[in-house]
């Protein structure tokens, strides 16, 4: 049901039965190697482009969580994702791959939770027994569309980010009757796209922290609930800069959360000593954090109640060379573990 001006409710809480997280070498070097299922030595993952071996990611990860799920492909009525490679081609091939009918989706780094409300949605309302969805990105193949490829050595600004290799999936099912603990999916709040007239594409942390900030105030607004009801709010890719920006816009707007309780996937996937500028980005991040570490954390009963906000910058390269100014957006899915009852 609709609560307020942009948020579902779902009453039968749709569970995650299964993920499937994979990722590469700098991933394997970071601060979470043991939440993926899969980490590869080397960017090229035995294909020969990095645009297949990103295809790879996802079709790992999905086989993945089928596996975990215990369920066939052939019994998934949708497979909802994206990433950010032109067109969508690395999810449009692991798609052809599967089989299975897909809806190919584009929200940027904000795609993750784009395509887990969706999933909620439709099955709290009866319109799938099962629903794959994801989102990933790969380093070599993203960084050579939107900023340099890597062979160039062009350097970078203290505010870029690096994109993360990796592909985070769900399998979304009705609650039902099951008496065991999953991590159920409680409501979505879908994000206004927000423009605050930054035009840097090597500062897509600030410019996506107003957009982070509109969708957890309209969430709370929505709900009526407020930070402290939250275990832990996290963002996705804002990095140090937007983590930093956001927390200053909150409190501008009343709105004073607990830095501890305030995290970034971009600043958990990664060493401090990583190489990384100001942390990391990419579909695939918010991604492989919330389906790998966040959701372990929470089967371990460490977070009860969390709200992931997965932000997008809605830029294109063809945007950036036309001088335009970066849109953004982020949405917001609220996720408690727990039993049915």
């Amino acid at each position: 049901m609709l609560k307020g001006k942009q948020t579902w409710t779902f009453a039968n809480k749709p569970i995650i039965l299964g993920t499937g997280v994979t990722g590469g070498p700098f991933e394997a070097n970071g601060d979470i190697p043991g939440d993926f299922d899969i980490l590869y030595s080397d960017l090229w993952m035995e294909q020969d482009s990095y645009e297949k071996a990103h295809r790879h990611l996802l079709e790992k990860a999905m086989e993945i969580a089928l596996e975990k799920g215990k369920i066939k492909k052939e019994d998934v009525q949708f497979l909802l994702a994206g990433d950010l490679i032109n067109q969508l081609t690395p999810t449009s091939l692991a798609a052809r791959s599967n089989g299975i009918p897909y809806f190919g989706l584009f929200g940027a780094c904000s795609t993750s939770m784009e395509g887990l409300a969706l999933a909620a949605f439709i099955t709290n309302y009866g319109g799938a027994d099962y629903i794959l969805t994801g989102a990933s990105s790969h380093n070599a193949a993203v960084e050579k569309q939107f900023r340099y490829p890597t062979e160039y050595g062009g350097q970078k600004p203290p505010t870029a980010q690096w994109t993360i290799t990796g592909a985070g999936v769900a399998l979304v099912t009705p609650s039902g009757t099951r008496q065991e603990a999953y991590p159920h999916i409680v409501s979505a709040t879908i994000g206004k796209v927000i423009d605050m007239g930054l035009k840097d594409p090597f500062n897509m942390g600030g410019a996506m922290a107003p957009a982070a900030v509109d969708t957890i105030l309209s969430h709370l607004e929505d709900t009526g609930l407020t930070p402290d009801d939250y275990d832990l709010i996290v963002t996705g890719d804002l990095g140090k800069i937007g983590r930093s920006t956001a927390l200053d816009l909150l409190a501008a707007k009343g709105c004073r959360i607990n830095q501890e309780k305030f995290k970034d996937c971009g600043l958990i996937v990664f060493k401090e000593d990583q190489p990384v500028l100001a942390g990391g980005s990419g579909a695939g991040c918010s991604a492989v954090v919330l389906y790998g570490h966040l959701l372990n954390e929470m089967s371990q009963g460490k977070y009860k109640r969390i709200l992931m906000v997965a932000t997008g910058a809605l830029l294109s390269p063809l945007t950036v060379q036309q001088k335009e100014t970066i849109p953004c957006i982020a949405h917001a899915v609220a996720i408690e573990y727990g039993t049915n009852a």
